[in-house]
């Protein structure tokens, strides 16, 4: 039987940081949809909920926290599992992260296998 293909929102206003997820997370399976930043991120997720949203911290407009919290109160924001990707890497930082929702935490810069391995730990792979 097909597995369908896993979708992965790449969230990150960083468009060198989105191409290098892409490709990682393409090499693993996923489609990949991108947002610069957590407004663009919630429209991409009203209109299709991905399985998996690969979150930054610091963005403008919308930062990754405001965005997770908005994503966690929409219809069926509850499902997707988020990975925080970020360089802020203080107890406080991944603590509030955790606390609104996000299910893993992935320090910048990040290589392919550590996003393998988080999202496999994740229950994505």
């Amino acid at each position: 039987m097909e597995r369908a293909v896993k979708t992965c929102l790449v969230v990150d206003d960083s468009r060198v940081i989105r191409k290098v997820a892409r490709r990682v997370l393409e090499d693993i399976g996923f489609e990949i949809a991108e947002a610069a930043d957590g407004v663009e991120a919630l429209a991409w997720c009203r209109a299709a909920m991905p399985d998996a949203v690969l979150l930054d911290w610091n963005m403008p407009v919308m930062n990754g926290i405001e965005f997770l919290r908005h994503l966690r109160q929409e219809p069926g924001g509850d499902a997707p599992i988020v990975v925080f990707c970020t360089v802020e890497n203080d107890i406080e930082h991944i603590r509030l992260a955790l606390d609104t929702g996000a299910n893993e935490y992935i320090m910048k810069p990040f290589d392919g296998d550590i996003i393998a391995a988080k999202f496999a730990e994740a229950g994505l792979l």
